[in-house]
């Protein structure tokens, strides 16, 4: 299959066929992993009157991650790097070493009365511990909700009480650059905020900080594993969960996510192969958290269930040590993908605007770059395509879906990029763009992005204790439709373009306008690293656009000069009818701490309202600086006018 035609009709015909005989397409992708009980049927009916993948299978993940491996001979390949420029640690787990480390601690925590269908709670910074925490919890049917380290107690709580976990697993501290952060303190002021109260906690001790443990309710992990024996893995159904992972909810109650177990390791196990092109030899790099949803898809599960190696990284982009962390970890590690947010090439790209610490690492091991969580803007995109002469791909997903919904599939056919497009929808996700309930835009045509039910496998199950929630929030807007919020469009060619969140399109003077159009623009002004657009209220136009931008190191512009470019160049590339006439320059965006722009926030600030400040804002200070600026530039006064 060398010829462009045959290629081309791969993707198609993968695609056609998933979309058109999901039953059958998707039971050919179920032979590919070991089930205990193989399924008969692939898409059935739940109870609830959602859908259900796999009923009647039976598997266990952490078996399909470490025992199968193990016993197909591959025990000693490397299953897990981790790496700890914060505390000059590297470390490796064979299949085997990785296979009984879990195996102990799920028998720790058998010990303490952990059975399946339990909840555990897993409170950890990014050390291999909570990995193996995740795929103990898997082994016994027990259903993890990882909640990321260092989250205030409060936010803990609220998900204790939604959880209600038997146990909590954490660290004695988190490390955030130079800065160590207690987590036993923050897990027992939560405990006591909470009214559920789980029956004891399992406390990591790390070597930079020891934790002080109440004996009667806290366990010491080396304790419990130098006194636990492995156990085998429990059969699980296919439609059993396997974890609940908390996003946030438009109401401040945190959405709990549920992932069933069959769905979630055969759209895995497709993924790594069809979308990023992984095989059993390769390594795999994904630099996020494991309290979010790539952390549980791409660091732990999905590599560890096709046979990779997978690697972990508790470090930044920048800042530990520098602008080369990126670059050095490929080099040392021999990694082959790359995965990370945008927001971390543009952070490397502010430090480092020629790329001089690339130059100093051999990265001819790495074949791709992978970007998602956030749009990819074209300056990013050209920047990391020239500086480091590898593809760059722009996927898109969602932690509700668990894998890409577009992305160009490496594995089955490498597509042309288009920048600004997440590429094609991926196979499975049959992707429309709506301008109304029973109205499908056409090629080119802005809209709401919706995809056609059912959802693939691996997607959301349903909404911990309130199945009403995903009904109400995802399939009530259009019907025979999962909604995800976005908006954007579909050009001729098939290619995906997501232009932002629902309510980041703004309404000037009755024209809609896409926030993430603009920030295009503005973003490939030379002396930008950074930006955000967000509409403000006007008593004439409805609406007026802002940019808040973040200059590059080095950049020296005065501030009128600067915006009178952006104003000239917005002019030019959307029109007058943007009315864009206003941009600041700041020190710093709010975001969180995968590297979101808050711009939610962004828009409470402007319109004078009620603030309510995420816990997983990265610096709170952030927002009053921002907030004064903004005054002091007449933006929140111009609401009122």
């Amino acid at each position: 299959m060398n010829s462009t035609t045959d290629l081309v009709m791969n993707y198609k015909q993968e695609y056609i066929a998933s979309t058109t005989s999901p039953e059958q397409f998707w039971l050919d992708k179920a032979h590919n992993i070991e089930w205990f009980s193989a399924p008969e049927t692939a898409i059935a009916s739940a109870e609830n009157g959602y859908q259900s993948w796999f009923k009647g299978g039976q598997l266990n993940n952490s078996y399909l991650a470490l025992d199968h491996h193990v016993n197909a001979g591959r025990g000693e390949k490397a299953a897990l790097i981790y790496d700890s420029p914060v505390t000059n640690t590297t470390r490796t787990y064979t299949y085997n070493e990785l296979l009984n480390e879990v195996a102990t601690f799920a028998g720790a925590l058998q010990g303490l009365g952990v059975s399946k269908g339990d909840r555990v709670i897993i409170y950890m910074p990014m050390i291999p511990q909570a990995a193996i925490a995740m795929l103990a919890c898997a082994r016994l049917g027990a259903i993890h909700s990882v909640v990321f380290g260092g989250f205030a107690a409060n936010e803990l709580a609220v998900r204790i009480d939604d959880a209600t976990p038997s146990f909590i697993i954490t660290a004695s501290c988190g490390i955030e650059g130079a800065k160590q952060i207690p987590y036993k303190p923050l897990v027992d002021k939560a405990i006591e905020n909470a009214s559920h109260k789980p029956n004891g906690c399992v406390v990591f001790q790390r070597p930079q900080l020891h934790a002080e443990l109440d004996s009667s309710f806290d366990h010491d992990w080396h304790s419990l594993m130098e006194n636990s024996s492995p156990v085998s893995a429990v059969k699980v159904d296919a439609t059993d969960p396997l974890y609940i992972l908390y996003t946030s909810g438009t109401t401040g109650k945190p959405k709990g996510v549920v992932r069933d177990n069959g769905g979630h390791a055969v759209a895995l196990h497709y993924s790594m192969g069809a979308l990023y092109g992984i095989d059993k030899n390769d390594i795999f790099w994904a630099a996020s958290d494991v309290g979010w949803v790539v952390g549980h898809s791409y660091i732990v599960y999905g590599p560890l269930i096709k046979g990779a190696t997978s690697v972990m990284y508790e470090g930044k982009p920048v800042g530990t040590p520098d602008a080369g962390a990126f670059w050095r970890m490929i080099e040392r590690h021999s990694i082959n993908i790359l995965f990370a947010a945008p927001t971390a090439f543009r952070a490397i790209r502010k430090e480092d605007p020629e790329g001089e610490f690339i130059k100093q690492y051999d990265l001819s091991s790495l074949r791709t770059i992978f970007m998602a969580g956030e749009r990819l803007d074209p300056p990013t995109y050209y920047w990391t395509l020239e500086k480091t002469n590898k593809p760059v791909v722009d996927h898109w997903w969602q932690t509700e879906t668990g894998w890409p919904i577009c992305s160009n599939p490496m594995g089955i056919e490498p597509m042309a990029t288009k920048p600004g497009s997440s590429s094609v929808p991926t196979p499975g996700f049959n992707v429309k763009v709506l301008k109304g309930p029973d109205t499908e835009a056409e090629p080119g045509e802005k809209g709401s992005i919706a995809i056609q039910l059912p959802l693939p496998p691996g997607c959301l199950s349903t909404i911990w204790q309130d199945h009403s929630r995903l009904v109400n929030g995802y399939l009530r807007e259009f019907e025979g439709y999962y909604s995800t919020g976005d908006n954007g469009y579909i050009d001729d060619e098939g290619y995906v373009f997501i232009m932002g969140r629902t309510d980041d399109v703004i309404n000037v003077a009755g024209h809609r306008l896409s926030t993430g159009e603009m920030e295009e623009v503005l973003a490939a002004h030379p002396a930008i690293a950074e930006c955000s657009v967000i509409g403000i209220n006007d008593a004439l136009k409805g609406q007026l656009p802002v940019g808040l931008v973040l200059l590059k190191d080095g950049a020296n512009i005065e501030e009128s000069e600067l915006e009178k470019e952006l104003v000239a160049q917005v002019r030019q590339s959307i029109g007058p009818v943007a009315c864009f006439k206003r941009a600041i320059v700041v020190k710093r965006l709010p975001k969180t701490r995968s590297g979101k722009i808050l711009r939610k926030l962004l828009r409470q600030i402007a319109a004078d309202e009620p603030i309510s400040v995420p816990s997983t804002i990265d610096d709170p200070s952030s927002v009053d600086e921002i907030a004064a600026l903004m005054r002091d530039k007449g933006l929140v006064e111009a609401v009122n006018v």
